[in-house]
């Protein structure tokens, strides 16, 4: 049917239709074991690449969970694009949907790619060490950065916008593959919603009040 969208990151067709079109082959040959096998691969990314959609609240002032997942760490620091900013932590297990949203609206000002290690992304040292992906986003009221860290198992960030796209809060921006960090960097006096431990849905879950 025509305007209806399959809840599945376009990233993951292949690791979804390959092991399918090899299951089925299989099967057709008798080898059903090793068909199975290959189903469930199928299945598993079917589940990894999932990209529900997501009733976004409309509210002023307000910053958006950029990914879902747990909140690990929440910290003071200084952002060269924000200035003195409160860094929200928040760890994918690979069971999560890594799918990444906008926390504002705003015009994308710049995304920088920068290679690194990939050391367990709940470490501290993750959003310095680890090859990430940087946003850069100004908003009406406020500048927010969003960080794409990679993880031990997550070789592969995507990044779907580039400067100059103009986005809407829970807006998709890209995705971390198989298990991952996606750090917010608020300014400095943004009211807090969430703490250590709160989990949160991209799009859905307030992180805080801008200032």
């Amino acid at each position: 049917m025509a305007g209806v969208r399959l809840p599945i990151a376009r990233e993951g067709w292949p690791f979804i239709l390959v092991p399918a079109a090899i299951a089925a082959g299989l099967a057709m040959a008798g080898r059903r074991r090793w068909a199975a096998a290959f189903a469930v691969a199928s299945a598993a990314s079917a589940g990894f690449f999932r990209d529900p959609e997501r009733a976004v609240p409309r509210v002023a002032h307000a910053a958006l969970s950029p990914a879902d997942g747990r909140v690990t760490e929440i910290s003071d620091a200084v952002d060269p694009f924000v200035g003195p900013a409160i860094r929200v932590a928040i760890f994918l297990s690979p069971l999560d949907v890594h799918v990444n949203r906008s926390p504002i609206a705003g015009l994308v000002v710049s995304t920088t790619y920068e290679r690194g290690a990939f050391a367990p992304a709940y470490r501290p040292t993750a959003g310095e060490t680890n090859e990430r992906c940087t946003t850069h986003i100004q908003g009406e009221f406020a500048r927010v950065t969003v960080v794409q860290i990679a993880g031990i198992a997550a070789r592969r960030i995507v990044c779907r916008v580039t400067a100059g796209d103009k986005l809407e809060a829970g807006e998709r921006i890209g995705m971390i593959r198989f298990g991952s960090r996606t750090d917010c960097l608020l300014p400095r006096g943004t009211r807090l919603r969430v703490r250590v431990g709160d989990r949160a849905r991209g799009g859905v879950t307030l992180l805080g009040d801008l200032p």
